[in-house]
């Protein structure tokens, strides 16, 4: 057995190094004499290991002191409902900028909580553009302004923040949390699921700025509170150890690599050579994403034929590229670019794209 190119967009490719090292130390970790699964998420080498992944991630993301750091169980999903429980009244307006299959979902999870108001939506462009500076407005009075910053699903991303005037963004960086700087003091909240760039699923990192934990919300049990999960160091009740200790391996793992700078030069790398390769093929291949609203996580591309398609998947999975399908709500292929996947993935990738269409235009 041999590992291959991991293109899968969630869960996803996961650092070597840190995958060595979590086996190396699964039956006895430090001098626990038992694996991390096995230990007490009260005890005090889980406590340290946790205090030591939220400085990490504080340092990778440089996060102000008024916001709480987060580890949550669950998905990015689970907080499209839980976001306006916490944050809005009810029946309270909250805007949403859709511009994918995520943030559709997220206005559409809101509804039993809030009155979420869609106020821009860019499905007649098949979620291929972003809205225009000036084509929409956030309502002064809305509780939050929600956003997804990346569609992983269409291969979309907000270059940055949008301009909800006083009122906070929320965004959800489930497919970019860590590829690239973000200045999180432009953003009231912004929550991410592990299964991208940060480690297994069953996490939900969040950074949420205090004041925020402060709002009044709905009626809600303890465990559905923001505000209760940060007063308890997000240990309320037993968290998803491993995801969280691994969690903190690839914090370390990017911080010995130079850190969210560094990972951004190779994410454009990667990117910019995976795009050129695909505009430069004479249509054989081509992204139907508006160039300024591509992103970087998330390619997706279709074959001029899709009657191809099929042995594409194929013969690229024999080659070791594997997951390179793309969502059945968009069809063709699908590149994922997270942290961990080297250059040199994306480099055979173009190779044998270019060698395939070679055989096959």
């Amino acid at each position: 057995m041999s590992r291959g190119f991991n293109f899968s967009a969630g869960p996803a490719v996961l650092p070597e190094p840190v995958l060595r090292r979590a086996q190396a130390e699964l039956l006895e970790w430090g001098g626990e004499r038992a694996s991390v699964m096995e230990v007490s998420h009260r005890g005090k080498a889980f406590v340290a290991m946790a205090e030591k992944a939220e400085a990490d991630v504080r340092l990778l993301m440089d996060v102000p002191d008024d916001y709480a750091v987060l580890f949550l169980q669950g998905g990015a999903t689970q907080h499209f409902a839980l976001l306006p429980i916490n944050l809005a009244e009810a029946g309270q307006r909250a805007d949403y900028v859709v511009t994918g299959t995520w943030g559709k979902k997220a206005a559409s999870e809101a509804k039993p909580h809030c009155a979420p108001a869609v106020v821009a939506d860019t499905a007649p462009s098949s979620f291929t553009t972003l809205p225009a500076a000036g084509s929409y407005a956030i309502a002064p009075t809305a509780a939050y302004a929600h956003i997804v910053a990346n569609e992983t699903i269409n291969g979309v991303e907000f270059p940055g923040p949008i301009d909800a005037g006083a009122v906070p963004v929320v965004a959800d960086f489930s497919s970019s949390i860590l590829s690239r700087h973000v200045d999180v003091s432009r953003y009231g909240v912004i929550y991410a699921g592990a299964q991208k760039n940060i480690g297994p699923s069953g996490l939900v990192l969040m950074l949420i700025r205090k004041d925020l934990l402060a709002r009044r919300g709905q009626p809600r049990a303890k465990i559905l509170s923001y505000a209760e999960h940060a007063a308890q160091g997000s240990m309320l009740n037993t968290p998803p150890t491993f995801s969280w200790y691994l969690a903190g391996l690839v914090f370390e793992w990017m911080l010995e690599h130079g850190g969210v700078a560094h990972f951004e030069v190779e994410n454009r790398r990667k990117a910019s050579s995976l795009y050129a390769a695909i505009d430069g093929s004479g249509g054989f291949y081509r992204n139907p994403v508006d160039v300024p609203a591509r992103s970087l996580m998330n390619v997706p591309f279709m074959l001029h034929d899709a009657a191809l398609d099929a042995a594409f998947l194929r013969e690229s999975e024999a080659a070791g590229l594997l997951a390179l399908k793309g969502h059945r709500d968009v069809g063709g292929m699908r590149a994922s670019l997270y942290n961990a996947l080297p250059y040199a993935a994306v480099a055979a990738l173009i190779d044998f794209m270019a060698d395939f269409s070679k055989r096959s235009g």
